[in-house]
């Protein structure tokens, strides 16, 4: 690299710094939710926390997200949003408080639980399977857009065997209860069960997939999501567990099969 080079490398360097500039308490309790800022402080009059394998003299000492932070020997990387895949169990409901019932939030174990976190869309108390935690309020925004049209895949259990109408009914775009119009779906019917099928939505109304199936009369006695754009639910994700979804993976979420609405 030349002489001019490294100068303006240099530069380069020091014009994120700045733009970044986060305080070193700020930067670890953000990343860590074990150790908040006053205990940030603590640890500095300690000479528990190193920048750049340097012992940090204060707390309020500015850092860059390409500094190397660590806290007691344990390096902190840097995430400015993270992504978390949760298999919801039933009874658990997808907000961030509830006076009743327990919520996704208070099944994220402590190590990924992150201060701003919420379920980016929602998922029934009685429903199982994909539900993503997120604290990125603009990919919550694209994946909840009505314009953005992301799919979400369920596997249903029915009452009653699905009956041969069904996949022309889902992709016409059926009204349902109280003159709802619903989105062209597409239905998949199980080849060895004939009361399990699949279903994928480009919408998310209220109940929807329970009340399309009650207007054919019939009843969804059991619903998971097992895909939400192209990103399947981990199959080795025990009930009630969590995944860090990394970042190759998040723009999966948004991915679409062609899909024209009618």
């Amino acid at each position: 690299m030349t002489f001019g080079g490294i100068v303006c490398y240099n530069l380069y360097k020091k014009i994120v710094r700045k733009a970044f500039a986060m305080r070193l308490d700020k930067f670890v309790s953000s990343q860590r939710n074990d150790i908040s800022r006053s205990m940030v402080r603590e640890l500095c009059r300690k000479g528990q926390v190193t920048v750049n394998g340097k012992v940090a003299k204060a707390a309020d000492a500015k850092v860059s997200e390409n500094d190397i932070v660590a806290v007691k020997g344990v390096e902190i990387c840097y995430k400015k949003f993270v992504y978390i895949m949760m298999n919801k169990p039933q009874g658990v409901v997808c907000s961030t408080r509830d006076g009743e019932s327990k919520t996704v939030l208070e099944l994220v174990p402590p190590e990924m639980f992150r201060e701003g976190l919420f379920p980016a869309g929602r998922l029934d108390k009685d429903t199982e399977g994909f539900v993503l935690l997120t604290d990125d309020g603009a990919l919550a925004h694209r994946m909840l857009s009505p314009k953005t049209h992301v799919p979400k895949t369920y596997f249903v259990r029915l009452r009653d065997p699905w009956q041969e109408n069904y996949a022309q009914a889902f992709a016409e775009g059926m009204t349902i209860d109280g003159g709802e119009k619903c989105l062209p779906a597409e239905f998949s019917a199980s080849v060895n069960c004939p009361d399990e099928c699949t279903v994928v939505l480009h919408e998310g109304k209220y109940h929807q997939v329970k009340r399309m199936f009650e207007k054919l009369g019939n009843k969804v006695v059991f619903l998971k999501r097992i895909k939400i754009g192209e990103l399947p639910l981990d199959p080795d994700l025990p009930l009630g567990s969590c995944l860090e979804i990394m970042h190759k993976d998040v723009e999966r979420l948004l991915t679409a099969k062609s899909f024209k609405c009618k």
